[in-house]
This record gives structure tokens, sequence and C-alpha cells, in this order.
């Protein structure tokens, strides 16, 4: 197996390695593991493996979990299927820095995405390295956010769109998940930015320490909140993969946020997803 870094500061390309061997073989997927861990994201080229080892590679994570609104594939629970064709309508939820399912309690631990069918030219995915936008920000920035929690919420999101008695049904069945601002990752001790487009306000800003008066509360917590989200936007903390069918990436979910380009006209894009349930953010 050989590593080729991609960026100062996330994702690297594995060579020379077929995901399915990692199924059965220990070492094998102990050195995958620990190159995630270190380089955050992972890319993958030529990747002719069946559905089932996808599953199967996946599952040497944790349990998978499906998706409220995107629809798994029948035979596969699990793998979900982000499809598109010439006639799919457009929508507006990947093209925006995000963690997967920060709306849920448990966020996801990371996902494996296999590329089936891309465009020629366009579609690629982005990530950026959070633990690095943490490190970046001013001393006093890191002490008024330490304490801070915040709301991430399905609703104001993918039940945006739904009927009234849709979204209400869907915030019933997933209640927006108060997180961590500051998260610290589980198996390194890192601590990363955890807020994104899912992330929709502060629930412990308006202390006598951030706010002096009762009117300041609005601008300034959603200005501070802004300015954290936009982190994510800065080209040093990046990496972008361009997807060829075959291609895919491993991802650590805990300190990682995403962003799907999309520059492309109606055609077909198929992806297939297997989401990795997390824990709790602390």
């Amino acid at each position: 197996m050989k590593i080729e870094r991609l960026t100062q500061h996330i994702g690297a390309e594995v060579v020379g390695v077929n995901l399915a061997e990692a199924v059965r073989n220990d070492d094998l997927f102990g050195e995958i593991k620990a190159a995630l861990l270190d380089h955050k994201v992972l890319f993958l080229r030529d990747q002719d493996i069946s559905r089932a080892d996808h599953v199967a590679f996946a599952q040497r994570f944790g349990q998978l979990e499906d998706h409220p609104v995107a629809g798994s594939d029948p035979d596969h629970p699990g793998l979900v299927r982000i499809y598109k064709d010439e006639n799919s309508p457009p929508d507006f939820y990947e093209n925006s820095w995000h963690a997967d399912t920060t709306w849920r309690e448990a966020p996801q631990m990371g996902a494996v995405l296999r590329c089936v069918a891309c465009p020629p030219v366009g579609g690629d995915t982005m990530w950026a390295n959070m633990e690095r936008a943490y490190e970046d920000l001013a001393d006093h920035i890191k002490e008024t956010i330490a304490p801070l929690k915040a709301r991430h919420s399905i609703e104001a999101s993918f039940g945006a769109r739904m009927p009234e008695d849709k979204r209400l049904a869907l915030k019933a069945q997933f209640p927006d998940a108060e997180h961590p601002v500051v998260r610290t990752h589980p198996e390194t001790g890192a601590k990363s930015l955890y807020v994104c487009g899912f992330t929709t306000h502060f629930t412990n800003f308006h202390t006598a320490a951030n706010v002096r008066y009762g009117q300041d509360y609005a601008p300034g917590g959603a200005q501070l909140l802004h300015y954290l989200i936009a982190r994510a936007q800065i080209p040093e903390y990046q990496v972008r993969w361009r997807w060829q069918p075959g291609s895919m990436a491993i991802w650590d979910n805990r300190c990682t946020q995403h962003y799907a380009v999309m520059d492309y006209p109606p055609c077909v894009r198929r992806m297939e997803r297997a989401g990795i349930i997390g824990d709790k953010p602390f």
C-alpha cells in the first residue's frame, strides 16, 4: 500500500489497494484506518468492487445507518443512493459546507463513498480540515467559543422544502440536536470546529460575558456563528477530488466538512455512500 499526500493539511490517495481485500485482511484494514486518522480523508481509484464488499468494508468501522430523506439500496441497507439524471430537479443541500448528519444526537463517524457514474467534467467534491480551522483561530475567539453549544437542524435544511405537516413530522422524528462548538476527537484527542451548514444558532451565547445589552445578542451571536462556519471556505484547509467511475473516498466525519460542487449540467451522476454510525460529540 502506497500513500501519496494531496495537500499540506488534508487528504491522501491510497495506491495499490483493493478495498475488498481489507474486508478480510485485518492488517491491511489497520493500515487504512491509521492513514485515515492521519490524513482525515483517503481517496482510491479503480475500485471494481461489489456493493456487498462496499458495505462490508464500511462495516469494519462500525454499524451503518440509513438516511431519512435519501433512499438506500433495497438489497443493502445503509448504502445510500445519491442518484441524479438528466431530469432530476436541482437541489441545494450538498453544495454547502457540512459534516454529515450533525442533526442527529450521534452524528456519523465517517463514510465510504463510491462513484458509479459521473459527468466527464464537473461534480468534484471538496473536504476541509476543521482541526486546522480551529487551530488557526485567534486565542480570544477560542476562549469565547470554548463553552458554547449550538443547535443543528434537519428541519431547517432537508425539511425546509417539505409541506408543513411533513416538515413537522420530520422534526418530531429528529428534534434539533445540541453539540459543542468545539469538538474533541474521541480517538486522537484533537479539537476541531464543529459548526456547519446544519447549524442554526448558539444555545448559550446570551451571557453577561458576551452580551452587555440584550439587543446585541442577535447580531453578536449570528455574526460569530457566520464567521466560524465560513472557516471551512479557506482554501488552505481544503482538498478537491475529481471523480471517475470506480473512484472512492473515505472520510472522518468528526473532524472534516465537505462540499459537493454542482458545476455540471443535467446529467447522470450516481454516487453510493455507506454512512457509519458515530457517537455523541463532546
